[in-house]
């Protein structure tokens, strides 16, 4: 029987179960995290001492205007055309001016303009009007200016006006001296454009009775207006919006005025009729304002 339970006790103990210990492995990923994040940031340092800075950089182009003081060349060119469309019906005359003309023109031009104006012609010429109109750098020394002349041409006893556009270049050197290095070439000055401004129209958003106002509030400006002083015009208008005028013009009326409400402004366009005592003329002035009302009373704001 001993034997027997012996042997049940070595069955028992070699049927006993192994232990088995768990690794955590939660916490060997939270340290292979911190390892990646340890070794990332050294990275980033490194690469902070290391690295090349790059900046987008914008650059900004200033461009500086220069300001051209034509005086001289229109001067130059003034004087020119007081030579150049100028003669008598003389050989002596015509003499003097191709000799004066040399202070004008290179001596390519000179012996181009040789024989323009020839001894027998049979008119005379006096330059009676000049204008510039428009001189433009066309490169670096190089001015372009286009002007008109008007001649009174003289064949014995009839005479008549005669208006004409030209173009010249003119060199400038390094010590300002100057000549026209293209001769006098047709062209063609800027005339009267076809362009008409939109007319303004009521669109019937301002009464009668506020009408009635403003024609009153303004008729009482305007009589005021050419000989108020700038204290004075502060209860008109704001300060800045119209400037003193100090003449003795006369007030007529007021012609065509527009009005129209925009919110709680009304936009005023009209003419005022002034007579001038001066120059015992009428003078008429346009003027597109903007009234405001406060309180009882109206104001020029704009």
């Amino acid at each position: 029987m001993i034997q027997i339970r012996k042997e049940d006790n070595q069955k028992k103990q070699k049927e006993k179960k192994l232990k088995v210990y768990k690794v955590n492995t939660h916490k060997k990923t939270v340290i292979a995290l911190w390892v990646l994040l340890a070794v990332s940031f050294l990275f980033a340092v490194y690469k902070n001492f290391t690295a090349i800075d790059i900046h987008t950089v914008h650059e900004t182009k200033v461009i500086e205007e220069t300001i051209l003081d034509t005086h001289k060349i229109e001067n130059f060119v003034e004087n020119f055309a007081e030579v150049y469309y100028s003669w008598e019906q003389s050989a002596a005359s015509i003499d003097n001016r191709t000799n004066a003309l040399k202070g004008y023109l290179t001596g390519e031009l000179q012996a181009l303009n040789v024989d323009t104006v020839r001894k027998d012609i049979p008119v005379s010429s006096a330059l009676t009007d000049f204008q510039i109109w428009e001189i433009t750098e066309e490169k670096e020394q190089h001015y372009e200016v286009t002007y008109t002349v008007e001649q009174r041409i003289t064949e014995g006893e009839s005479g008549k006006t005669v208006r004409s556009a030209y173009q010249v270049t003119v060199y400038v050197d390094g010590s300002g001296n100057l000549t026209i290095i293209q001769n006098p070439t047709i062209t063609s000055v800027p005339v009267k454009s076809g362009y008409t401004p939109k007319t303004v129209q009521s669109d019937g958003t301002v009464d009668s009775i506020t009408t009635e106002e403003i024609n009153e509030f303004l008729t009482t400006f305007f009589k005021l207006y050419p000989t108020a002083t700038a204290k004075e015009l502060t209860y008109y208008v704001n300060e800045g919006v119209l400037k003193p005028v100090g003449k003795e013009y006369i007030f007529s009326e007021l012609v065509n005025p527009v009005y129209n409400r925009n919110g709680n402004q009304v936009t005023a366009s009209l003419a005022v009729k002034y007579l001038d005592n001066q120059t015992m003329t009428t003078q008429v002035s346009q003027f597109d304002l903007v009234l405001e009302k406060n309180g009882e009373n109206w104001k020029i704001v704009k």
